[in-house]
């Protein structure tokens, strides 16, 4: 069945739904901002407290607290692309100020900050070795492009935007402590070579802008150094910034050490301002090391025979960097040689010095020609009263028939009946003589 209205029926129902489709579809509307920029402000997230000649890593919180409250909406106004309160691509660089750092870390882009959002960007930079405690300002220059204006060109919703470069300087504080800073100012060494004991003296500044209470200059052993402390600790008590203390310490060097500068560590133990132990920094001092002890023998190679028995003579030469006290030169014999005095005492022997040690050595009758060597070695003090046995050197002694007056001087046998052909001439001398009176 087909249902017809009249004419001013239709009119009112369409009217009708004209209505209900406006109250479910709402118009839409847009956004239009008058004025306003953004407002950017700095902070370091964490701490801002730092040590000098430290490596740090300065995050940089970049705020945009502007806030977007001065704008209208209306179903007439079509939204534009950008708003005046954004920072578009910023761009921020760190410098060192007044500070005494160094920034490494070149300038970063880090997009855009619209109102209220924030973005966070990381500096490394290096704190100077002997930077002075206080409070620093750190420079931040920061690059972006600003929304100014907007044209529309026509009702087709095209638009030519407008934006302005800006420039803007902000800055953060940075905290560098206030400590004790070592400075080694000179290092020296007493009797000091390889394979013994001597002394380091050390004399060392506080370059720090604090001044240490109960403190301990400590040595350590750098690494695989060959110098290593016995004494590694001297108590200074109190360490004013701008002051300087000497201290001595005890080590010992190993054997294969090399006639050259050894590095040991140094550190001060101080307590703070707050009561506090604090260490401070490690540095690096240089020690004179000489060469070790050494001997070489000079004298010529000891000829003997068979069956014979002589005084032979040592010559030693000390080839080292240190004088030896007390030194006793031995001779170590084996067969087939044997000895009624195998030690000599040589005395104090400076660098360079030689003295000679006596020995008597025999040697069997039915030794085998050829050329022996018998070891020899040197016990001696050092400077400071420590005892060392050097490494042994070589007694050259070849064995050989010796022809001649020096074979038969040197046979015993022969010796012997020179000597009893002598008395026996001697004695007939004597007794012809008795006769004849």
């Amino acid at each position: 069945m087909e249902i017809t209205f009249p004419q001013k029926s239709r009119i009112a129902i369409i009217l009708l739904l004209m209505t209900a489709v406006l109250l479910v579809v709402p118009a839409q509307a847009g956004t239009r901002f008058f004025g306003g920029s953004p407002n950017l402000t700095a902070y370091i997230a964490g701490t801002d407290q730092f040590t000098a000649g430290s490596e740090i890593q300065i995050p940089v919180v970049i705020k945009n607290t502007e806030i977007d409250d001065n704008y209208e909406v209306s179903p007439d106004i079509v939204d534009r692309a950008d708003v005046p309160t954004t920072a578009k691509f910023v761009t921020i660089a760190m410098g060192a100020g007044n500070a005494p750092v160094t920034v490494k870390t070149d300038p970063q882009m880090i997009g855009d900050i619209p109102s209220q959002a924030q973005q966070t960007v990381v500096f490394s930079a290096k704190v100077n070795e002997n930077a002075p405690g206080g409070t620093y300002t750190l420079p931040l220059t920061i690059n972006f492009t600003q929304f100014s204006s907007v044209d529309q060109l026509d009702n087709m919703g095209s638009f030519r935007y407008y934006y302005v470069p800006v420039n803007m300087t902000l800055t953060v504080p940075l905290v560098i402590k206030s400590e004790v800073i070592p400075e080694i100012v000179s290092a020296t060494s007493e009797n000091l070579v390889a394979g013994s004991s001597g002394y380091v003296n050390l004399t060392i500044a506080n370059t720090g802008s604090l001044d240490g209470t109960k403190a301990t200059v400590q040595i350590t052993q750098h690494d695989d150094s060959p110098v290593s402390p016995v004494d590694s600790s001297v108590y200074i008590g109190d360490f004013p910034a701008g002051s300087t203390v000497s201290c001595q310490y005890k080590v010992s060097v190993a054997k294969d050490a090399e006639n050259k500068t050894y590095p040991v560590d140094v550190t001060v133990l101080y307590q703070n301002d707050e009561g506090d132990f604090i260490s401070s920094q490690t540095k690096t001092a240089g020690v004179p090391v000489g060469n070790r002890v050494t001997f070489v023998i000079l004298s010529p190679q000891v000829i003997m025979s068979p069956g014979s028995t002589n005084t032979i003579q040592v010559e030693y030469e000390n080839t080292g960097d240190s004088t030896i006290y007390n030194a006793e030169a031995r001779v170590s014999v084996v067969a087939p040689f044997s000895s009624s005095s195998a030690v000599a005492y040589i005395g104090e022997l400076a660098p360079g010095q030689t003295a000679v040690a006596s020995y008597e050595i025999s040697v069997a009758q039915a030794a085998t020609l050829k050329q022996y060597g018998l070891d020899s070695e040197i016990r001696y003090n050092s400077a400071l009263g420590d005892t060392y046995v050097s490494d042994p050197v070589k007694v050259s002694i070849s064995v050989e028939n010796l022809t001649g007056i020096q074979g038969i001087i040197s046979n015993p046998v022969y010796v012997s009946l020179i000597i009893a052909v002598l008395i026996g001439i001697i004695y007939g001398v004597i007794h012809t003589r008795r006769k004849n009176r």
